[in-house]
């Protein structure tokens, strides 16, 4: 059950110019007015994201997608109504009236309706789309609770709103239909056969539009990180001699130098999208001098969304 009166109060915080974390399937969002320039810049500002990155806009029904989008493709509107509310956003051509400072200056918009209720009604009551990029600093590791949030931000945002553990962990997949060919520009836990089976056609990864969370180092812990063959990393944990800790989904020899600390995380790709942010975050706040990941599988596609987040988080 809802807090009415907490919602209302934050939709009045939205409608004054002001900024509202709030909680979704995939990350917990920073939610501005994506219709008032200043509010959208004082996200930007809060999270040191830089103004040519673009932002999604957050609806609360399909019915309101023409209100943004120019036009949207027959295969999109399938995919809208397949996997709406749900973790896939849409680019699409945008409206002219559509700010560039949520585009980051491009002809597209980033569109979703996020699968959690109490945004979806935070967003009715509004009445209007919000922005909603990941409620941390830019390129750190993204919150997946409200503590998250309140660690990364403290006492600068009045609304926290808390709706629980994300259900599903990491970012959304991202369509791009705003060029002549649709394509897969960030990896989600919907995967690319998924969405090509609704479309009815193949839809692949690739470039497309600049879209978030697809910088080369991005979703980063403060320790250097680095993801390590399975084949490796016995021998890496038996040399170490600074202090690290490693995330592996096998179990591994313990060596008691005092040095290596070990957390297992789970070994089927949505229990693993849905805790490694948490799990870095801690492993972060241990304060070691490097931390170890187990690499993921390779070659299956359900574990593509977490190698995107890990490749990004472990580059230099």
């Amino acid at each position: 059950m809802f807090d009415n009166k907490l919602i209302k109060q934050a939709a009045q915080e939205l409608a004054q110019g002001g900024m509202v974390a709030f909680p979704t399937e995939t990350v917990y969002g920073l939610g501005a007015d994506a219709s008032n320039v200043e509010a959208i810049r004082k996200v930007y500002a809060l999270k040191g994201r830089p103004a040519d990155h673009p932002s999604i806009v957050h609806l609360d029904s399909l019915d309101k997608l023409e209100l943004w989008a120019r036009e949207v493709p027959e295969a999109a509107r399938k995919l809208a109504e397949h996997f709406w509310p749900g973790p896939m956003t849409l680019i699409l051509p945008k409206r002219p009236e559509v700010l560039p400072q949520v585009t980051g200056g491009q002809n597209s918009v980033g569109i979703r309706i996020p699968a959690h209720p109490l945004t979806r009604e935070l967003i009715s009551v509004f009445g209007r789309g919000i922005i909603g990029p990941s409620a941390n600093r830019f390129g750190h590791i993204s919150p997946t609770s409200a503590e998250h949030v309140r660690e990364e931000f403290g006492d600068q945002l009045k609304y926290v709103l808390d709706g629980g553990p994300c259900a599903v962990g990491v970012e959304s997949t991202i369509v791009d239909f705003s060029k002549e060919k649709p394509v897969i520009v960030r990896p989600g836990m919907l995967s690319a056969s998924v969405i090509s089976e609704i479309a009815g056609f193949p839809i692949a990864c690739g470039q497309g539009s600049k879209a978030p969370g697809t910088l080369k180092k991005h979703y980063a812990p403060n320790t250097p990180a680095r993801m390590v063959p399975s084949a490796e990393l016995s021998e890496l944990i038996k040399d170490s001699s600074s202090p690290t800790v490693v995330l592996a989904m096998h179990k591994f020899a313990i060596y008691d130098n005092g040095q290596v600390r070990c957390l297992s995380l789970p070994d089927n790709p949505q229990a693993y999208a849905k805790s490694i942010y948490s799990m870095l975050r801690y492993a972060d706040s241990l304060r070691p001098q490097s931390i170890l990941i187990e690499q993921p599988p390779q070659s299956d596609e359900n574990w593509a969304a977490v190698r995107d987040r890990l490749q990004r988080a472990c580059a230099r």
